[in-house]
């Protein structure tokens, strides 16, 4: 029921694969998704689709990162179609700690209203039985919305530290905090996530990242615990080609 209820969330991340360029991974076969032995060469960037949805940025999505800049056996899937941020609507002062605050919480939306977004869903192949997913969302605003977006979710996070979503959206709890961490960009966050229904409990992590009017989001869901690693190095990689590929 647990891992049914973070699923259903993961569909309101700023990411839809609903038409993504590149196939899945489970659509590759697993010569072109796993590491040869010897003299093993990167498959290629993934082409960014000239054209998408509402909120689509072909330009922006360039910028994502590529597989190129992770270890051999990472996938990326560049989506055409967003999902909306909450704008300015959740002010934050008297929004209860339930349902509508959980995607704040977990960073999956933001407050403000960014210029262009740019998403990917990345997977890697940690082992025969494991697989890492995680995405990466880019969000650019044209006026102080990315620092305005990072403190008002710390501000969320110390008032809704937890948040119980109603019976129609599976009940349990959820336990948000700032995790510690190195400090990237111009600033940064880390949100740590963990989500109970019974005797299951599940964690979901996101890095947030300013840079200048852009934030930088890498998010992983119902990884096993000790990949935290695979989170930062996603992070810092985003980064580097973000920072690389700018005009």
């Amino acid at each position: 029921m647990l891992r049914m209820v973070l699923r259903t969330l993961v569909a309101v991340v700023a990411v839809a694969m609903v038409a993504a360029c590149t196939s899945s991974t489970a659509d590759r076969p697993a010569s072109e998704t796993k590491p040869t032995t010897g003299s093993a060469t990167k498959p290629p960037p993934p082409a960014v689709p000239a054209t998408g949805g509402s909120g689509y940025s072909a330009a922006l999505s360039a910028r994502l990162v590529a597989t190129e800049s992770l270890p051999p056996g990472f996938t990326v899937d560049i989506a055409t179609v967003m999902a909306r941020d909450a704008g300015d609507n959740h002010s934050g002062g008297d929004s209860s700690c339930t349902d509508e605050m959980i995607p704040l919480l977990s960073a999956r939306r933001l407050t403000g209203t960014p210029s262009a977004i740019a998403a990917a869903t990345l997977s890697y192949d940690v082992g025969p039985d494991d697989l890492w997913v995680g995405t990466e969302v880019l969000r650019t605003y044209a006026d102080d919305g990315a620092r305005r977006a990072m403190a008002d979710l710390r501000a969320f996070i110390d008032r809704c530290p937890t948040a119980s979503p109603s019976a129609q959206v599976g009940g349990g709890s959820y336990r948000y905090a700032s995790a510690p961490g190195s400090q990237l960009g111009d600033e940064s966050v880390h949100v740590s996530c963990t989500a109970t229904s019974g005797a299951d409990a599940l964690k979901c992590d996101v890095l947030l990242v300013r840079i200048g009017t852009t934030l930088v989001a890498i998010q992983e869901e119902s990884n096993k615990p000790g990949n935290d690693e695979l989170l930062t190095q996603v992070a810092e990689a985003a980064l580097q080609r973000y920072q690389s590929t700018g005009s």
